[in-house]
């Protein structure tokens, strides 16, 4: 029991001190997953959209601002349905919302921009 004590009394403190020392920097462990790493690659990267992405857009009212704060942001890359390995630019299906998706968006992250190709409305 007085091991144990001991074992408290030095890690809550230096939990909390890596805790503030990482949040003051800005670290977060969220970008580590393959979901985040594409999506943080998509967005850092120039957009191309093809005529039919435009088209698609259009016609279900998406602005390239709610596009990128809302559906490139919060959605989901389908890794089933991606080419992840593809060379020399991988092809990505993403979903959005991560739950009862509404919108599909085919795209290939090549290493200077991505080309967006297609915009499906699920439902």
């Amino acid at each position: 029991m007085r091991k144990i004590k001991f074992f408290l009394i030095g890690l809550v403190p230096g939990l909390v001190l890596v805790f503030f020392i990482l949040n003051k920097k800005g670290v977060s462990c969220s970008g580590y997953l393959p979901n985040s790493r594409v999506i943080a690659e998509t967005l850092s990267k120039k957009m191309l959209y093809s005529p039919a992405f435009s088209q698609e857009m259009a016609e279900n009212k998406i602005d390239e601002k709610f596009l990128k704060d809302s559906i490139i942001t919060k959605g989901e890359i389908d890794f089933d349905h991606s080419q992840a390995q593809q060379k020399p630019c991988p092809e990505y299906v993403l979903v959005y919302p991560k739950k009862n998706p509404r919108y599909e968006i085919r795209f290939d992250k090549c290493k200077e921009e991505v080309n967006f190709s297609s915009l499906k409305k699920l439902r």
